[in-house]
């Protein structure tokens, strides 16, 4: 059975840094490429960052590019999200995602298989 568990979420303020996990089991974790997507209220999930296991190469959506950092222990089956000079606008609910999609497709919600339940972050002005 594939888990994946998101945790370290929390209630920060506008330029504080904020670090989130996600745990990952049942799965061979170093096959996988993993992303991190988020959803406010009333909009719809989007992507985020991405570590792809091929080449073990980051992407980043443009409004968090310099600011957030995707990484990945494939020993301990983990992947963070390092996110620093935070904002309002950052605000949502943060899943991460276990995939095997084409470079083309890294930023597609659709192509990923296993997802976990969610984190929040909240960021106050």
């Amino acid at each position: 059975q594939v888990q994946l568990v998101e945790s370290g979420g929390g209630l920060v303020q506008a330029g504080d840094s904020l670090k989130i996990s996600c745990e990952v089991s049942g799965l061979t974790f170093r096959d996988y490429t993993m992303a991190w997507f988020r959803q406010a209220p009333g909009k719809e999930r989007e992507f985020v960052a991405v570590f792809r296991h091929m080449g073990a190469r980051t992407y980043y959506a443009d409004d968090v590019k310099g600011r957030f950092t995707i990484s990945r222990d494939n020993a301990k089956n983990m992947v963070y999200l390092q996110m620093d000079s935070l904002r309002p606008e950052d605000t949502a609910v943060y899943y991460c995602a276990a995939g095997r999609p084409i470079l083309s497709a890294v930023r597609l919600s659709s192509i990923y298989n296993y997802w976990g339940q969610g984190t929040q972050v909240t960021v106050s002005s």
